[in-house]
């Protein structure tokens, strides 16, 4: 093993052991609060309780299904996301006359929140997995446009020049050059846009109030008697399948990219 390698190791466990700690200090305050009765445990119980529910929720078929129902939304709404927030960069990236020409329209749209449009998606494409889908498509496409827009921008023209002095065309260089050279930052689009499709989808569920979903528990658990504990048992859930997606998403980055990431001196 390297020292480089060791290093790299060693200043990763560092990150987990911070972020471990990190953890256990929100847990023993929230458990805290909740038994010293700073906090009415109606509002806030102790964590324990908290955790021991949303274990206890892995057990329960319906449940399952409601989360099932919001990966299924998450996963849908991502994939078109990335196809067309890809294909989208790529035109306008690759041809800047296209890029100059819509560039104004783009920065309207993009600050247009999401969960605003709930009403008029849900009237045109109907309720349930469309609007879903349809709301999660519009928020995460931008990350992983934009992204591959600034990774076709970074290419290293000397690169691109030797290949047109070779007689590669357009689209040989694209697919030669630019493409691999931006695949890093569209790969951290993805990773964005990954996270962002996740809030949409339990927030669209919480927010619209009807099908199935993650959100659509926490809602209905919110309506219900003594709820607070399934409430923060389902966050909880909503909490760990965002984490588990971004590390599943920075490990195949630094599988397929590592030679990205040692030229940033990253030491993950």
């Amino acid at each position: 093993m390297t020292a480089g390698t060791a290093e790299r190791r060693l200043t990763r466990t560092g990150r987990w052991a911070r972020g471990a700690v990190g953890l256990a200090a929100l847990v023993a305050a929230s458990e805290a609060l909740g038994r010293a009765g700073i906090v009415d445990q109606e509002y806030l119980p102790p964590a324990s309780r908290i955790l021991v529910r949303a274990v206890a929720l892995a057990g329960d078929r319906e449940f399952l299904r409601n989360v099932l129902a919001t990966v299924e939304a998450w996963a849908l709404g991502l994939a078109i996301a990335v196809c067309a927030g890809v294909a989208l960069g790529v035109l306008l990236g690759a041809v800047p006359f296209v890029g100059t020409a819509v560039r104004a329209i783009l920065e309207f749209l993009r600050p247009v929140p999401s969960v605003a449009l709930i009403p008029l998606v849900s009237v045109i494409v109907g309720a349930g997995l469309r609007t879903e889908a349809t709301l999660i498509v519009y928020a995460a496409t931008w990350p992983v446009l934009f992204n591959t827009i600034y990774g076709l921008q970074d290419v290293d023209p000397v690169a691109k020049e030797t290949l047109r002095s070779f007689g590669f065309g357009r689209l040989a260089v694209l697919w030669r050059v630019s493409l691999p050279s931006a695949a890093p930052f569209i790969a951290t689009g993805v990773r964005l846009a990954a996270a962002v499709a996740l809030i949409l989808a339990v927030g669209t569920e919480i927010l619209s109030g009807f099908g199935s979903g993650l959100g659509t528990f926490i809602v209905q658990a919110q309506q219900a008697v003594d709820g607070a504990t399934d409430v923060l048992a389902g966050t909880v859930w909503a909490g760990a399948l965002g984490l588990v997606i971004n590390l599943a998403l920075v490990q195949a980055e630094r599988r397929l990219f590592r030679w990205h990431v040692a030229q940033r001196g990253d030491g993950g």
